[in-house]
C-alpha cells in the first residue's frame, strides 16, 4: 500500500518534494520550501474565493454537494427538521450532542431568561429613522451589545463564552421585533417567556393587545423548521467572516455584527428576496416558458436555482417546499407559489438546467413562505440572522477553542509596480 503522501516535482529545478496529506489535504504552508532561488517566499496557491481551500478542522456540520446531504453533528437534516426544535438543535451544533429532557429545558429556560434586551439599546433602536432597513438595525444592535457586555471580551474564559450564547440566542429575536415594530410605527411587545422560542417571536412581532391573542401553531412550527434549515451550513461567506473576526479574539458579539453584514449582502442572505421579485417579474404561470428561454438566452438571471456546494436537489429546498403548503393552509395560497411550481417543472425537465445543475436551493421557496406569513421583504435577512445565529456561535465557539487556529491573514499575489521614486507635485 502507498504512503499518504504526494511527490511534486518542479520542473523548473527538476527536484522532486515529498508531501505528507491528511484528510484528503496538504498543508499550504509545505508547498513554501518549493522555490527556485532560496532568497524567494515560496510557492503559495491562488484561489480567490475559497472554492477549494480548507481554512479549518471542524466537527459541526457536513455537507456532501454531489449527493445533496446536509448533516449537523452526524445527524440529516431530514430528521432533526421532523423530529426536533431549533433550541434543541442550537444546543446540538454548539455542544456537539443532543441534550437529555433535563438538560434541554435547563437550556431553553436559560435562553428564555435572556430574552430581554437592555432599555439603553431599544432606546437606541428609536434613534433610527423610520425607513431604516431592520437588517441595518439589527448589525448595529449587535455592536452595541458588545458595549453593554464587556466581559464579553474574556473569550478564552469557556463559562463567560457560554454567558454570551445564551444572551445571544436570546436577545436576538427581541432585537429582530423591536426593529420590525419601529419600522412600521408600533410600540414594542416585551418577550413572554411562557411561550416557546418562535412563538415568543411572533407574539412581540404581531401582538396587537387583543384578550383573545394566541400565536398560530402551524406558523410557530414552520418558523421553527425554517430555523433549523438554516441552522448552519458550513464555512459559507458569512461563517467564515464569524471565525475570521473571531481569530482576533474579539467578542462574540462584534464577530456575530461582521457575520450578519456579510449576509446582508444579496448573494448570500439577500438571494430570497431577489427570488420574491423574479416571481413578481414573470407575473404568472403562462409566462414561465417565455422567461425560460431568456433564462438561456443569457437576458434574464434565474434566481433560487443552483448552488456553490449543491450539485444536485438541495435537500433543505424539499423540506421547505413541504412547509409551503402547510403555511398556505393557515394563510391562504400565494400566488407566485404557481408561478415557482412552474418555473421548477420546467427547469427540472429542461438539459439546459440539468447539465449546469440548476436546481431549487433554499431560497427558493423560504421567500414565498415568508411572504405569506406577513413579512415584508427587508425582514427576510433579518430572520435568515436568527436561524443562523447557533451555527455562527458553534463556529466561533470551536474556533477559540482549536489549538492549531492562528488570526486570520490571507496572503495574495502581488501584482503591482516595482519599487518606484517619489516625483515631486510640481515634477509631474
Amino acid at each position: 500500500m502507498g504512503k499518504d503522501t504526494f511527490t511534486i516535482t518542479d520542473n523548473r529545478t527538476g527536484k522532486s518534494y515529498e508531501v505528507p496529506l491528511e484528510n484528503e489535504t496538504i498543508n499550504a504552508l509545505d508547498l513554501r520550501q518549493i522555490k527556485v532561488d532560496p532568497e524567494e517566499f515560496g510557492t503559495m496557491t491562488y484561489d480567490p474565493g475559497y472554492g477549494n481551500t480548507a481554512s479549518c478542522k471542524s466537527t459541526i456540520t457536513y455537507i456532501d454537494g454531489d449527493k445533496g446531504i446536509l448533516r449537523y453533528r452526524g445527524y440529516p437534516i431530514e430528521q432533526l427538521a421532523e423530529k426536533s426544535n431549533f433550541l434543541e438543535v442550537a444546543y446540538l451544533l454548539i455542544y456537539g450532542e443532543l441534550p437529555d429532557k433535563e438538560t434541554g429545558e435547563q437550556w431553553e429556560y436559560k435562553v428564555n431568561r435572556h430574552t430581554y434586551i437592555h432599555e439603553d439599546l431599544r432606546r437606541m433602536m428609536h434613534m433610527f429613522r423610520y425607513d431604516a432597513h431592520p437588517m441595518g438595525m439589527l448589525i448595529s444592535a449587535l455592536a452595541v451589545m458588545s458595549t453593554l457586555h464587556k466581559e464579553a471580551k474574556d473569550v478564552e474564559d469557556p463559562e463567560v463564552r457560554n454567558k454570551q450564547i445564551l444572551r445571544i440566542l436570546g436577545k436576538l429575536p427581541t432585537v429582530a421585533a423591536f426593529a420590525y415594530r419601529h419600522r412600521i410605527g408600533r410600540p414594542v411587545n416585551y418577550p413572554n417567556s411562557d411561550l416557546s422560542y418562535t412563538e415568543n417571536f411572533l407574539y412581540m412581532l404581531d401582538y396587537m393587545g387583543q384578550h383573545n391573542y394566541t400565536v398560530n401553531p402551524v406558523l410557530a412550527k414552520a418558523l421553527d423548521v425554517l430555523f433549523i434549515l438554516h441552522a448552519d451550513h458550513e464555512q459559507n461567506c458569512s461563517a467564515s467572516v464569524m471565525r475570521s473576526i473571531g481569530s482576533s479574539n474579539a467578542d462574540p458579539y462584534s464577530a456575530m455584527a461582521g457575520a450578519a453584514a456579510a449576509l446582508f449582502g444579496p448573494r448570500h442572505g439577500g438571494a430570497n428576496e431577489s427570488v420574491v421579485r423574479m416571481l413578481e417579474e414573470i407575473g404568472s404561470a403562462d409566462r414561465v416558458p417565455e422567461y425560460v428561454e431568456r433564462v438561456k438566452r443569457r437576458e434574464f438571471r434565474l434566481m433560487g436555482f443552483g448552488h456553490r456546494v449543491y450539485k444536485s436537489y438541495d435537500p433543505r429546498a424539499k423540506l421547505i417546499k413541504k412547509i409551503a403548503y402547510d403555511v398556505f393552509g393557515v394563510t391562504g395560497s400565494n400566488p407566485l407559489i404557481d408561478i415557482a411550481l412552474k418555473l421548477e417543472e420546467a427547469a427540472l425537465s429542461d438539459d439546459f438546467f440539468i447539465e449546469r445543475n440548476l436546481y431549487p436551493n433554499v431560497d427558493f421557496y423560504s421567500g414565498i413562505i415568508y411572504q405569506a406569513m406577513g413579512f415584508p421583504t427587508d425582514m427576510f435577512t433579518v430572520i435568515f440572522a436568527l436561524g443562523r445565529a447557533p451555527g455562527w456561535l458553534a463556529q466561533w465557539n470551536e474556533q477559540v477553542e482549536d489549538p492549531e487556529q492562528r488570526i486570520a491573514r490571507p496572503r495574495q499575489v502581488y501584482l503591482g509596480p516595482g519599487e518606484r521614486n517619489y516625483v515631486p507635485v510640481e515634477q509631474r
